[in-house]
C-alpha cells in the first residue's frame, strides 16, 4: 500500500510542476469508467491442477477522477484515477469447477499526455493521448484459502476521446482507451498454483468536467 501512495504522489506532482509555471487552464472530470480485460495467461499450473486450466479475468465498473492540466495551447497532462474496482478471475479451460478462484482490487493510476484538436472556444474538441499506467492489484483474496499475490505492473497507454462544452466551464467527455497490464500470479495453499496474465485492457469512460 505504501509503494502505491508514492506511485501516485509521483505521478500527481509530475502532473502539477509540468503546469505550474504556465498557469494554463485546468479540468476536473468526474465520471464512471468500464475496465473490460481481453485476457491472456500462460495457463494455471500446480499439483494437482489437471493440464489445460486455465482462467479468465471479469470486466468492472467504478467511479472515475481525473485532472488535466493545460501545458502548451492544444497539449495537456492527464492524471486518470479511479476508486479501485474488484476484478475477479474465475477457473476455465480443463476446470471450470473450481468456480472463482481469486478477487483483487485494481489500482491503476495512469498519466497521459493530451492533443486536443480545434480552438480552445470550440464546442466539440476531440483528442489523442498517450501514456504510462501504473496497476497495483491489492486485498488480493481467494475462497480456496490460498494466499495469493499478483505481481505490479507498468506499462505504455493509449486513448482517444472528445469534450463536449456545455458553456465556459461545464462540458461533457467520453474516451476509449488501451494499457499494457501483465502481472504474474502465485496462490499458495495445499499446492502452489501459478500464471502470468497479460490483462490487455479496453477502457471506456464517460462523464462530465468541470474547467476553470
Amino acid at each position: 500500500m505504501h509503494k502505491t501512495i508514492r506511485t501516485l504522489t509521483l505521478l500527481s506532482t509530475a502532473t502539477l510542476l509540468a503546469g505550474g509555471a504556465l498557469a494554463q487552464a485546468q479540468t476536473f472530470k468526474f465520471g464512471a469508467i468500464h475496465y473490460q480485460p481481453d485476457a491472456k495467461t500462460s495457463g494455471l499450473t500446480g499439483l494437482g491442477v489437471p493440464a489445460g486450466a486455465d482462467v479468465t479475468v471479469n470486466s468492472a465498473t467504478t467511479a472515475l477522477f481525473a485532472y488535466e492540466r493545460e501545458i502548451a495551447p492544444n497539449m495537456g497532462l492527464e492524471l486518470v484515477l479511479g476508486l479501485p474496482p474488484t476484478i475477479k478471475a474465475k477457473a476455465s479451460g480443463t476446470a471450470p469447477f473450481l468456480g472463482e478462484v481469486l478477487s483483487a482490487k485494481n489500482v491503476a493510476p495512469t498519466l497521459f499526455l493530451n492533443y486536443h484538436f480545434g480552438a480552445a472556444g470550440s464546442q466539440l474538441r476531440p483528442y489523442l493521448g498517450v501514456g504510462v499506467n501504473y496497476t497495483r492489484f491489492t486485498g488480493a483474496t481467494s475462497p480456496y484459502g490460498w494466499q495469493v499475490s499478483l505481481s505490479d505492473s507498468w506499462g505504455l497507454a493509449a486513448q482517444a476521446g472528445v469534450n463536449v462544452s456545455l458553456g465556459k466551464q461545464w462540458g461533457l467527455f467520453a474516451s476509449i482507451g488501451a494499457a499494457q497490464v501483465k502481472t504474474d500470479l502465485v496462490a499458495v495453499g495445499a499446492s502452489v498454483l501459478r500464471s502470468s496474465i497479460d490483462l490487455r485492457p479496453v477502457v471506456y469512460t464517460a462523464g462530465v468536467a468541470y474547467k476553470f
